[in-house]
């Protein structure tokens, strides 16, 4: 550094008028970058995401090879990309728009679905709900004008999946104490003749997943009902079970294969207090000693009853090798299971909260189903912790059922 500093000084005398219309544009754009920073510092503006997607119809690529007679994956994603910049640089928002980034390409039968995330700066006065109707306006209406891809303007959604509004405050669901309002928006309650059976988590704006033990003594979608919100009596919103489908290996009393599928009608409209969880590729896998977090209506302590507010809880994921060793689970631990919790007890699932969801968040804060709470000895029971089912060694099921 300090050679090529001392080089400059010397040849200073000889500067070209261009080297020094440089020298005066970069000082510019410094200026107005620390200018922007401090602008944005000063007037409480905040960082916000939000997820859009939208299918490019008409379009198929070979998953094999990654292309096909006219796109490859990579040049998709920047076309999308683009054309997500353009829309909202050219909008009232162009004030506002940071950028985005297309976080995922997923090949169906008819088009090719694109998941995209978009970051905008805003000041904290305008409510998030209103943002997110003016975002998911402005993105339909410009995407039906473009030629540059064929996308089926009735599929865009803004803000699809995983996003929630309350502050993450979490304590153990066994010590009950309550989740904040519109904390876990995805939470859902199932109940087989208005009674609270099992948890559920909403993936979509008609379709729940669960665990397949919850109907091992009843499968009658006639019977079964599903509502949302953070109390089940009185609930936000019900709605009547429409479809069960129950993993085709799953046989009771064995434990592999604990995955349901239910469709509900009709369809719920997303809020801040309901709201669909993002679901992982199947290729995700997750380290052991992650912090995850689970959420159920279930009982406070072993042989204890549900409960009528949602309760929380903070767990780490605990590797295989320690969950298959002979004191805990041994071979009990089968493919698509893995453990959660603490070897000392205490933070547990228990009666009543089967099916709910484990979650983890992303750096975007955008939140993922990892897991269904599926089995486990006793609650809380020392080097007994909760096992789940693996969501993303299921992906491909789940996806062959819904469509998602």
């Amino acid at each position: 550094m300090m050679y090529r500093a001392a080089g400059f000084g010397n040849r200073s005398r000889g500067l070209k008028p261009w080297m020094i219309a440089l020298l005066m544009l970069l000082l510019t754009v410094t200026a107005v970058a620390i200018g922007l920073l401090a602008h944005f510092l000063v007037s409480g503006h905040k960082m916000e995401y939000y997820q859009g997607t939208f299918k490019i119809s008409d379009l198929r690529i070979n998953s094999n090879s990654g292309q096909n007679s006219t796109y490859q994956l990579t040049d998709l994603r920047e076309m999308s990309k683009s054309l997500v910049e353009e829309i909202f640089i050219d909008s009232a928002f162009n004030k506002h728009y940071i950028k985005n980034q297309v976080v995922r390409l997923t090949p169906e039968e008819d088009g090719v679905k694109a998941d995209v995330i978009m970051v905008f700066q805003f000041p904290s006065a305008e409510q998030r709900t209103v943002r997110k109707k003016k975002i998911h306006s402005i993105l339909n209406q410009k995407i039906r004008n473009t030629r540059a891809l064929s996308i089926n303007a009735s599929s865009v959604q803004v803000n699809g999946c995983g996003k929630r509004v309350a502050p993450l405050i979490v304590n153990r669901i066994m010590s009950g104490e309550i989740a904040a309002k519109a904390a876990w928006p995805w939470q859902a309650s199932l109940q087989c003749n208005n009674v609270h059976q099992c948890g559920a988590t909403l993936i979509s704006n008609t379709w729940l997943i669960t665990a397949a033990h919850c109907f091992k003594n009843n499968a009658n979608p006639r019977e079964w009902t599903v509502s949302f919100g953070t109390t089940i009596n009185p609930p936000l919103m019900k709605r009547n079970i429409k479809r069960i489908i129950v993993h085709e290996r799953y046989h009771s009393p064995a434990r592999e294969c604990d995955i349901a599928v239910v469709q509900f009608s009709p369809r719920v409209t997303f809020t801040d207090d309901v709201r669909r969880v993002c679901l992982p590729e199947a290729s995700a896998s997750f380290q052991p000693n992650s912090t995850v977090y689970i959420t159920g209506f279930g009982a406070l302590f072993y042989g204890g009853e549900s409960q009528n507010n949602l309760r929380e809880a903070r767990l780490k994921i605990i590797s295989d090798d320690v969950c298959k060793q002979p004191h805990v689970y041994g071979s009990d631990i089968k493919f698509g299971m893995f453990c959660a919790g603490y070897l000392e007890g205490i933070y547990d699932a228990c009666r009543g909260d089967s099916g709910g969801p484990l979650v983890v968040k992303d750096p975007t804060d955008t939140w993922y189903l990892i897991g269904i709470v599926s089995w486990g000895d006793n609650c809380g029971q020392k080097n007994k912790p909760g096992v789940y089912t693996n969501v993303a060694y299921y992906r491909n099921w789940i996806a062959s059922k819904t469509g998602l």
